[in-house]
């Protein structure tokens, strides 16, 4: 099945993932994970979204993990899916305290 973005959707162990390219980059955190390199791995975890204390919506990372232990929240990007929506959310996540900042693997 594709998504609105034409990727196709991959199930991997049970886990659903958006894309191809996301489901890569899960099989290198996973690596990483075994070898002792990061630990905590999360699938899709969850961010309320406020804005001067109120729930204005939500969003939903590729990964989280713990690395040098610093928190890492991921999100698998292309041109096509850095949406103007996606950018907003960053940037709301990122005025956060401690800030939630998100790396992207393009």
């Amino acid at each position: 099945m594709r998504n609105k973005f034409n990727a196709i959707k991959q199930i991997y162990k049970g886990l659903k993932f958006d894309s191809k390219k996301e489901l890569n980059r899960y099989l290198e955190l996973e690596k990483l994970y075994k070898l002792g390199i990061i630990k905590d791995l999360e699938l899709h975890p969850k961010y309320d979204l406020m804005v001067n204390g109120v729930k204005i919506g939500r969003y939903t990372a590729d990964f989280k993990y713990i690395h040098n232990n610093e928190t890492v929240v991921e999100d698998v990007k292309s041109k096509i899916t850095k949406t103007r929506d996606y950018i907003l959310r960053k940037k709301i996540l990122a005025t956060y305290n401690p800030p939630v900042l998100i790396k992207e693997i393009i």
